[in-house]
Parts: C-alpha cells; structure tokens; sequence
C-alpha cells in the first residue's frame, strides 16, 4: 500500500460515500459531480490496494475492507468535521481585549460589562489586568484604563471620572459602642491606608483628610496599611476600618449599602489626575473601540445623574 497518496480528502469523501452507500448523493453533500466522487474513490482504493464497495448498477455495499475502515475513521472524522466548525466560527467572532487596573476592573468595569456584552453579543471580551500603561504596539490590547494625567504620546485620553476622597467604612461600625460622630472620633477606629506606589501628593492620605477636618486627635500614620487598592476597600467593607474611598471605586458599595460615608467632607485629588480610557490615535476611532468609548461614557455619565 502507498500511504504517501492517502490524504484527508479521500478519506473524508470515502466516509461520505459510506454513509450514503451512494456516489450521487455523496457528490450532493460534497457539492461536485458523482463522476468526481467515483474517480477519487477508485483511486483511493487503488492506493490502499483493495476494494471498498461492492458496486452493481442498482445497489452499493461495503466491503469488509469498507466496513473496518469507516469503523475505525469515523469518530476522528467527527472530531476533525467539529474541530473545523469551531475554527470556522471563531474566525467570525471578534475579540476585544481592554486593560485595566484590578480595582477599577472588580469595583467599576466587570459588574457594568453584561450591559455592553449584550448590545455586542457576537464580541468575545478579554480583560487584561496591569498596573502599568499597555504596550499596544507590542501587546493585543485594544483599550486601557488608566489613572494620570491623560497626556501619553500617540494616544487618545477621554477623561472619566472628577474623582473626590472621603472617609468610608461598614455600616455596623456606626452601630457599635463606640461613637463616629465626628472627626476626632477615628482616634477609636482603625484607619485603614493604601500605600500607593505611585501615589505621591496626586492622592490624599489620612493626614491630608484630618488636617482639612481639623482634627488632632486621631494619629494619621496607625492602623491596616494595604498596598493594593482592593485589598483596602474590602477591609472596609468587611468593617476592620475606616478607609478613604474614591468616587469611582466605591459607588456601587454605597448603593448597595456594603459601605457608608461617616462625614460628609471630601477632598479633590490633584486637577490633572484621573481615570482616563486610553488607545491609539491611529485606531480609536475603529468601529469597536469607539462604541465601547460611547458605552463607557454613557454609563458614568448616567451613574453621575443618579
């Protein structure tokens, strides 16, 4: 037998023919003539160097030879025939890929994105989580959010979010023994801080908050020091705290009631500094990137009304 003559295609259309015992509506299936069906199988049988049909002129059977082979073919035919399908569909599928931080990430993006997966169902999304600004000319990263000054070479900054600081923490701590009335009632609470690597004089701090408040009594440097932005927020939700939150990041959990705003006075971070949805300039304006610029803008724009 010349194994070297024995390709896929002969094999697939013997299976057919098989199937059907019928070169006419194998050559149906196949879209190509039965005479094109007849012709590749004889020299298929050739190759192999035995017969696999029976044929007459009115009826068609396998041979033992026949028989063996579709047994032996058919459930890696099947894998082969399923395997192509999938190929098939997700080259018609588009992937979307946005970076983000982890915090804006779990506590803004992933709970809004069932909205923006169902106005684009057929869009496969992937989220990459970094701190750092996306490579894109090196990484498959459409769009990224990023916290700064918005003024990166050859990218687009559409601004997000006019971000304010206060004081959050667990509703129970209000319901304690201990009273938070007023600032200089944290002297009681552990305070809860994020040691931002890039943070710098751009982010208030506890010091900064206690200054403006006026209050002296509470030491600004104790208590939970976290350095991820995640981390701090559920140590105040999970009531270990007094955290200082952000307008975007907290929202949801004061919506939800998880967390609770102790005073009311908030500090403005640095003018220049915020969230800002970033991408190529040569490509932001690609059908995809700008409808999810619109959906995002969108979706602060009717979270501020609320």
């Amino acid at each position: 037998m010349n194994r070297s003559g024995v390709g896929l295609g002969a094999l697939w259309t013997f299976a057919v023919a098989a199937r059907h015992l019928s070169f006419a509506k194998a050559a149906n299936e196949l879209e190509v003539t039965p005479a094109a069906v007849s012709s590749q199988i004889r020299a298929f049988e050739d190759r192999l160097g035995t017969r696999l049909f029976f044929r007459t002129s009115r009826t068609m059977r396998l041979t033992r030879a026949g028989e063996e082979l579709l047994s032996s073919t058919s459930a890696a035919l099947r894998s082969i025939d399923e395997a192509l399908r999938r190929a098939a569909n997700a080259k018609h599928r588009e992937t979307f890929s946005v970076s983000s931080s982890s915090s804006f990430a779990a506590r803004w993006l992933v709970p809004r994105l069932p909205g923006f997966r169902r106005q684009f169902p057929d869009i496969d999304m992937r989220i990459d989580i970094s701190d750092t600004l996306a490579d894109f000319g090196r990484e498959e990263i459409d769009v990224a959010i990023r916290f700064g000054k918005g003024a990166w070479s050859g990218l687009r900054s559409d601004r997000l979010f006019d971000e304010v600081v206060f004081p959050i923490c667990s509703p129970v701590l209000l319901e304690g023994p201990v009273p938070l009335h007023e600032p200089n009632d944290l002297e009681h609470f552990t305070l809860i801080h994020l040691d931002w690597h890039a943070q710098d004089d751009m982010w208030p701090d506890w010091r900064m908050w206690l200054l403006a408040a006026k209050a002296d009594r509470p030491d600004p440097t104790r208590g939970l020091h976290f350095s991820q932005t995640m981390m701090a927020l559920q140590a105040a939700v999970d009531g270990q705290g007094v955290a200082l939150g952000n307008t975007s990041l907290v929202g949801d959990d004061l919506a939800a009631g998880r967390l609770v705003r102790p005073f009311d006075l908030s500090l403005k971070i640095a003018p220049d500094f915020a969230y800002y949805l970033v991408a190529p300039r040569n490509k932001a304006d690609r059908p995809m990137i700008k409808a999810f610029r619109e959906w995002i803008l969108a979706e602060i724009a009717g979270g501020q009304a609320r």
